[in-house]
This record gives structure tokens, sequence and C-alpha cells, in this order.
């Protein structure tokens, strides 16, 4: 078998792609800033739906409920940055930190009893993920001392910390900030996939009992997956909230669940970058006809979304994208 159609197999993409990808997205500031501004917003998306191709396009973890990390990043961010937890801890450096440990650490405790023994898979561990996320929700919705069902507003910006420390205000900085997280995140996620970690979790996802006779941990290769996941999906919330100075329980609940896994789903589930592009495509298509359609635009999407499940099942960009590396490889 040829690398380039291993590579293609293997839902990963030759390294300069991706950096064509990036750079493209780096002329975005030449279209204004109303337009740096919104990208910025769906940079952060992309990188939440890189968490979940992580999760389930890669570990086959069908997580219904990845928009609670998202969320429990954007709170915790908020309550280091606004003081909640003493005025001495407001650092956006340390709400990022704590955003992504706190989500990672939520996220092995609760892997732990998902994926014990036999483990929950399938329909009834996207019902679990679900039911989590809606009590979260919830919770959350009742907590006045979290704004309750109207959030937080007031959320500080990104704080640089340079020399005396730079508040990201303006469009264009925050922007290319975001834009190398992403990139950073990408380049992770696509060392951890081409890494032995990798290759172990391709095989519990294809065959967990054969893995498990080879002597590989189930368990811990599937949590493994799971906290990073999440860990990643709680700084795209955090970043998010800085970035839009709110934060709301719809952050958690099963609507924003279900877009990223429509994002994902149609990019391809198991290319990063294909999840990454669709979060952006989707988000922008969204900004420029949905209010054309009007409340249309959740059919149309829908559609589409059924269109390629059926004739693309490897995904509406991954799918392309696969034969365009294949081909340029050779």
């Amino acid at each position: 078998m040829s690398a380039s159609s291993t590579t293609a197999r293997s839902g990963r993409l030759p390294v300069w792609l991706g950096a064509a990808v990036f750079a493209a997205l780096a002329l975005v500031p030449l279209a204004g800033d109303y337009w740096t501004d919104q990208f910025a917003r769906y940079i952060l998306y992309g990188v939440f739906a890189m968490s979940l191709s992580l999760v389930w396009g890669r570990g086959g973890i069908l997580c219904l409920g990845q928009a609670m990390f998202f969320g429990l990043g954007g709170y915790l961010m908020s309550a280091v940055t606004m003081g909640m937890l003493g005025d001495w801890l407001m650092s956006s450096y340390l709400g990022l930190l704590i955003a992504v440990i706190g989500a990672g650490l939520f996220a092995a405790f609760l892997g732990y009893f998902l994926f014990w023994g036999k483990g929950l898979s399938g329909p009834y561990l996207a019902i679990v993920t679900i039911a989590i996320a809606y009590i979260l929700e919830q919770l959350i919705n009742s907590w006045y001392g979290l704004g309750g069902a109207n959030g937080l507003s007031g959320v500080p910006p990104l704080n640089t910390g340079v020399f005396g420390g730079v508040e990201l205000w303006e469009p264009v900085p925050r922007f290319y900030t975001l834009l190398v997280v992403g990139l950073l995140v990408y380049i992770f996620l696509e060392r951890l996939v081409a890494s032995p970690f990798g290759v172990v979790l391709t095989a519990v996802k294809t065959n967990p009992e054969r893995a498990a006779f080879f002597g590989y941990r189930v368990l811990w290769v599937r949590l493994g997956a799971f906290t990073i996941g999440a860990a990643v999906a709680g700084l795209s919330g955090a970043l998010f909230v800085a970035t839009d100075e709110f934060a709301s329980p719809t952050l958690i609940g099963f609507a924003l669940s279900a877009e990223v896994l429509i994002w994902v789903a149609l990019g391809g589930k198991e290319m990063v970058l294909a999840a990454f592009l669709a979060a952006i495509g989707v988000r922008l298509i969204e900004s420029l006809f949905g209010q054309l359609l009007g409340d249309y635009w959740i059919f149309a999407l829908a559609l589409v979304f059924m269109v390629s499940v059926v004739l693309l099942p490897q995904g509406l960009l991954a799918t392309p994208l696969n034969w365009l590396g294949s081909r340029l490889s050779r």
C-alpha cells in the first residue's frame, strides 16, 4: 500500500495542506473588522469540533454532551477572571489553565464510571452523556451565584500579561492570537493521532476485544482520549467567553452538543482538519444565509447533513481532502 493511500485511509493529511488552510485564514483581517471578529469565534468553534473529532472519530466514543466540557471551561474561565475565586487569582493564563484542567478532570472522573468493565458504548453512551449535559445545564440555570439563566456578562477579555498586561480588545490581534491557538491544537492532535497512542486508540475503536487480548488497557486508552478531548473543548470554551465577554447555560446544553456533532459528521469525523473547517463553514454559511432562510435554515442544514451521511459517509469535506492529499502526495 502506498504512503498516500495510507494517509488518506487513516484520516490524516500532508502537513503542508493543514499549513495552507491556516495560512489562508490568516488573510481574513483583509476583509475588515466585522469578519475578523466573526472568524475569531468561528475558529474557536473549529477547535471545539476538533475535540469531538478526536473523541468520536478517532476513539469511537459517541458523546452527545461534548458541550458540557465547552461550557464548563467557559464558566471556570469566567469565575477566575471575574474575581469570583479571589482577586489574587484574576489572570487569563490561570483561568485558561484551570478551565483546561477542570474540564479534563471532570471528564476523567465521568469517563472512569462510563468505561469501567465492559463500559457503555454506542447509543447507551450517547444517551447517558446527553442526560448528564442536560442536568448540568439545569444546575447552571438555577445557580444564581453564576448568573442563573441570565448568565454572566462582563467577562474580561484575554490579557496577555506582558509589560503590565495588554487586553485583547481589538479584533485583529485577538484574531491572530486565537488563530495561533487553533494551529497549535491542530498540530497537537495530528501528532497525537500519529503517535503510538493514536494507533492503539484506533485499534481499540476497531476491535476492543482484540486490543485487550494483546494486553492493551482499553479503559485507560478510552479514558485518555475522552479526557484530552474534554480538555481541548474546555480550552475553546474558556477562550470563547473571553472573546464573547459572556457566559450562559446554553454553552453547556444539548443544542450546542447537537451542532458540533453535525459539524463533525458533515466535515468527516475521522479527520481533524475536516471537522475544523466544517465548523467554520457551517457558521459562515449560517451568517450569510441564516437571515435569508429564517427558521428554514435548520431544515436546510438537516437536509445537507442527511444527504452527506448517505452519499459521502467519510464526510463532505474529508472526501475531497483525502482525494486532494493523495493526488498531490504523488
